[in-house]
């Protein structure tokens, strides 16, 4: 009996070890592929680069694929409390105000998004898991624009919904890649907002039409 409360602060401190050890993985891989993409991040270079030897990166990822598809992950929660849809305001400042938060988060936390565009434009005889990952992610995020929509524009169908809401993704995914290959000539969080008024305006018109 008196070895019970040593036994569970051993294992809470093990799993507070293992659960660091997991974040500097992570952390590692992220900073690998965010320069190399994903073929060139190799568990030997993610092992070099966080310290920590290849069998603990195997410990915790069954593969390569494993890890790049917790970083998508990862990086894709960390952009997730970003959406949040103020309670005041007009409905295109409320839009506004969410779409800078998302511009300012993706900036932040990039790594999903350039992985996953990557990936989801290759072609490969076997899915990588990441890839999986990603279209998961992004559908959710489709998900959570109609949400939106639905909120701050009534009166839609439920295509116009669909196609306004994979529209705005879309457009994000567009100026994502412009910023990429711009760099800091373009202003994302600017450029965010113009598409927010784009797309009001766009849902505005639909709602308009459907009740003439």
């Amino acid at each position: 009996m008196p070895t019970e409360k040593p036994q569970r602060a051993n294992t809470r401190r093990h799993r507070l070890d293992g659960a660091a050890s997991r974040a500097r993985i992570v952390d590692a891989a992220a900073e690998i592929a965010a320069v190399r993409g994903y073929e060139g991040t190799g568990i030997a270079a993610v092992s070099a680069k966080c310290g920590l030897p290849a069998s603990s990166i195997y410990w915790h990822f069954k593969d390569k694929d494993d890890l790049i598809a917790a970083v998508i992950e990862r990086s894709y929660d960390e952009w997730l409390r970003s959406w949040q849809l103020p309670d005041e305001g007009s409905p295109l400042d409320r839009l506004v105000a969410m779409v800078t938060q998302i511009a300012k988060a993706l900036s932040d936390s990039p790594d999903f998004l350039r992985l996953g565009l990557m990936l989801s434009l290759e072609r490969r005889p076997v899915e990588p898991r990441a890839r999986s990952m990603f279209l998961e992610v992004r559908a959710n995020a489709v998900d959570s624009v109609s949400r939106a929509i639905v909120d701050l524009v009534p009166g839609l169908t439920a295509d116009q919904i669909r196609r306004l809401s994979t529209y705005a993704v879309a457009g994000a995914d567009g100026l994502f890649i412009a910023k990429e290959i711009d760099g800091d000539a373009l202003d994302l969080v600017a450029m965010f907002e113009q598409h927010a008024l784009a797309l009001y305006g766009l849902a505005e018109r639909m709602a308009s039409e459907n009740s003439q």
